[in-house]
């Protein structure tokens, strides 16, 4: 809304508000995952962007114990 100031996170805040690393949150600015404002030298994550990024967070993928066995190859020595 024109006239009003928004919210802003730094990416350390940012990071704790989602439950990620302050280097996940550099990364997905990076990939354009999540919006930011540069201002200086620094970076700052509207609170938008953060709501945004926390309805697109998916749940954690598999886990080694749970992901098949790699195939072995075919037509080894005899």
């Amino acid at each position: 809304m024109r006239g009003m100031d928004k919210q802003l996170y730094t990416t350390n805040e940012a990071a704790e508000l989602l439950g990620v690393t302050p280097a996940r949150v550099r990364q997905m600015v990076a990939r354009d995952e999540i919006e930011s404002e540069k201002m200086g030298r620094d970076r700052f994550i509207t609170a938008q962007a953060i709501a945004a990024a926390r309805l697109r967070k998916t749940s954690p993928g598999p886990t080694a114990k749970s992901q098949p066995a790699k195939a072995t190859k075919k037509g080894g020595k005899k």
